[in-house]
């Protein structure tokens, strides 16, 4: 008998061969690595950035530029003007308020109501240098400041001589030393006569020299009543020839406000 595979044997076989290939078939699924799947996206919240710092200016006010006399008198109606000056003398303070006569060697100022307390006030002494902002007005010929506010200035100080005008009475040069400490050398007396015709207010004084007669005053609140100069003008009768000393104050024309008045020899 030829030797040989029984039919039986070949199916056998057959099936084993089968089921080893099922059996890697699954191996391998097992060892295949998982499909990933992605993370879905996220969108991170948006995140503010810090806020730089910066340091903003102070805007500090514009300081004035100081004018000298010239700038002051060749500034225009209304206008606001800073001067630096110092006191020659003062009205009386009142209501928060003070009339001051002041003068700088280049020229003169006369401040009409400067806002002021009583306590500074009492420290506007002849001499003392003060920084004053207001605005430049004219009054019947007066050159003035108004609606000023002042303050005090540290280091020199200045008390102006009076400088002898006698001879300008009369001409147009004479308004050039408006507001300034002045004197009059030998002037005749026409007339003394006082406001609301009784002492007690101003004395207005009519003074000849040279043909031309000429307003004067001795201003109340300038000097008040228990003043030398307001007992002496009192006294004086037309014909005295008189020396003055005073403000050049304007009011349609030179109106000086009397400070001193001695009888000439």
């Amino acid at each position: 008998m030829k030797k040989g595979v029984s039919k039986n044997m070949k199916k056998l076989i057959a099936m084993l061969l089968a089921l080893t290939m099922v059996l890697a078939f699954a191996g391998c699924a097992k060892t295949q690595a998982p499909e990933t799947t992605a993370a879905p996206e996220t969108t991170a919240a948006p995140t503010e950035a810090a806020p730089v710092e910066t340091t903003a200016a102070v805007t500090e006010a514009p300081v004035a530029a100081v004018m000298s006399h010239e700038e002051y008198m060749a500034a225009p109606m209304d206008s606001e003007v800073t001067v630096e000056t110092y006191v020659q003398g003062h009205q009386s303070w009142w209501d928060g308020k003070i009339t001051v006569y002041c003068q700088s060697p280049d020229g003169a100022y006369f401040v009409y109501e400067l806002q002021c307390s009583e306590e500074d006030a009492a420290k506007l002494e002849k001499g003392t240098k003060i920084r004053i902002n207001g605005f430049k007005g004219e009054w019947a010929g007066e050159v003035e400041i108004m609606d000023g506010t002042f303050e005090f200035v540290e280091g020199d100080t200045f008390v102006a001589e009076p400088v002898d005008v006698t001879e300008l009475l009369g001409t147009e040069e004479l308004i050039n030393h408006q507001n300034e400490v002045v004197s009059f050398k030998g002037l005749t007396v026409e007339k003394i006569a006082y406001k609301n015709d009784e002492p007690g207010d101003d004395i207005y004084v009519t003074l000849g020299y040279n043909g031309g007669s000429y307003n004067f005053c001795v201003e109340f609140y300038l000097t008040g009543t228990d003043t030398d100069v307001y007992k002496t003008v009192g006294t004086l009768n037309e014909g005295d020839v008189v020396d003055i000393e005073g403000f050049l104050y304007w009011y349609e024309g030179v109106n000086t406000h009397i400070t001193s008045v001695t009888l000439a020899q």
